[in-house]
């Protein structure tokens, strides 16, 4: 019989929340990570023993009563990972972990190439706001709640189904959101046709009396899909659309949410209507349309549309996702955790619709030379969106340095006069005596380290 379970990789964002998930069970829960952070002393101080140097004599002696998990990103050559494959310990992945604790409740799964995190906190938090509860596995750290883990005794289970290593095909939810299915992740997949295989995959995976709400206008072949088909859309006519839509103060955006005759997940069947005054807690347009597919998914869900328009309201975001951490009419700073073309040019466009004629610096560290190398004309492209850059050097992440590949190709692409090239340690000499109107810092790698020091930096200038 199972009794502990050790992680290796045990402080990523995903890895954590099922680290929690089997310690609340009762399981001892223990694992190895690269470098301590926010994450692993959070879980040290829920109980878990982590350490930070690779030693095989950390996994416990009982090989068959524990359970190894892994995440992708440690390399194959790893020795704990060897010795647990060697001593015949039952090995997974993450992702299969998450696939079977979702096997046996109702699944809502929101994936997509961007957007994903944001929707599906979105998603856990009108379940949980309304009372209904859900259980819940997030890529961030829910603003509302102040973790990346839900638990609850409503069979509902909210999960981020990330593509990443093709993931999210260890899951057959119930209801699933697609959000985008852009160009990412080309040293697995190739090019952008395969990553739609992939994603069109994942939606004939869902029950078939369950739904898919796909953004509209994302391209998959939807021939394979059981289960109904819904759209939404910020822009145009769909089957989940808002009208009357009214900028407030604040940036945020009023409006009428409308839906289409759906049955719920539970068999209950609804007519077409609509409802006004829906508003989404954090400001921007990017929001609002995470929040109109969060919405759908939740009234096929069960959820009743006063419910959910009571709990988008309240929905406060996730850390480092468009996270304003200083907001004066003089100075302003954003931290977003974009690192995808798309995701910075929705991300700039949403602060020059919130904050019309005010200047812009970002500061943003690329994540892994392959996409760096796939998407450097596009960074570029989105980056010139900015008045003033400061781009640091590549974050490898997993991966091994490619020559020629370096943030130079991306920095001399870009076609605004005010940018300059910078180690990550030389940041906060060079902002300390630089005037900015609105900073944001972009970016999946390291940068985070740089929030706190940066806030304190500015708020001295309040």
């Amino acid at each position: 019989m199972m009794n502990s379970v050790y992680f290796i990789g045990i402080g990523g964002i995903g890895m954590s929340a099922i680290a929690r998930y089997y310690n609340h069970a009762g399981y001892k829960v223990s694992g190895y990570d690269r470098t301590p952070s926010k994450l692993t002393q959070k879980l040290e101080e829920e109980g878990i023993e982590i350490h930070y140097t690779p030693s095989i004599e950390a996994l416990p002696k009982e090989v068959e009563q524990t359970l190894v998990i892994y995440t992708p990103a440690i390399p194959a050559d790893m020795e704990e990972l060897v010795y647990a494959q060697e001593k015949g310990y039952r090995l997974i992945k993450r992702s299969r972990a998450l696939g079977e604790i979702a096997s046996v409740q109702k699944c809502l799964g929101v994936a997509g190439t961007h957007g994903k995190t944001t929707t599906s906190t979105m998603l856990a938090h009108l379940f949980t706001h309304s009372g209904k509860g859900c259980s819940a596995f997030l890529g961030g750290i829910s603003k509302n709640y102040r973790t990346n883990l839900l638990l609850s005794k409503n069979q509902v289970l909210v999960a981020e189904a990330d593509e990443f290593d093709r993931s999210f095909l260890q899951l057959f939810p119930h209801v699933a959101i697609i959000t985008s299915t852009d160009a990412d992740h080309l040293d697995i997949y190739g090019d952008v046709n395969t990553i739609r295989e992939a994603f069109a995959e994942f939606a004939s995976q869902i029950k078939e009396d369950g739904a898919l709400i796909l953004k509209k206008g994302v391209e998959i072949d939807l021939g394979k899909v059981k289960s109904r088909i819904f759209t939404y859309s910020y822009s145009e006519k769909a089957d989940f659309y808002p009208t009357d839509m009214e900028t407030i103060e604040g940036g945020y955006t009023r409006f009428t949410l409308n839906w289409p005759e759906y049955t719920t997940i539970y068999g209950t069947k609804v007519k077409a209507g609509k409802m006004e005054g829906y508003t989404v807690g954090t400001p921007g347009w990017v929001n609002v349309e995470n929040g109109i597919a969060a919405a759908a998914a939740a009234l096929v869900g069960g959820l009743e549309p006063m419910e959910v328009k009571e709990a988008l309201a309240a929905f406060q975001g996730v850390e480092r996702r468009f996270d304003i951490h200083i907001n004066t009419p003089a100075l302003t700073y954003i931290d977003d955790y974009a690192h995808h073309p798309r995701e910075l040019s929705s991300a700039i466009s949403s602060m020059r619709e919130i904050f019309p004629g005010r200047n812009i610096t970002a500061i943003f560290q690329p994540h892994l030379y392959t996409r760096t190398r796939d998407f450097a004309a596009e960074f570029a492209q989105s980056l010139s969106m900015l008045d003033r850059l400061i781009l640091l050097d590549i974050y490898p992440a997993r991966e091994l340095p490619i020559e020629g590949v370096t943030s130079q190709i991306i920095y001399d692409k870009v076609t605004i006069a005010e940018k300059v090239l910078l180690k990550k340690e030389e940041v906060l000499d060079y902002l300390k005596d630089k005037e900015v109107d609105i900073l944001v810092t972009f970016g999946a790698g390291d940068i985070d380290r740089l929030i706190a020091p940066i806030g304190k930096i500015l708020e001295e200038r309040l």
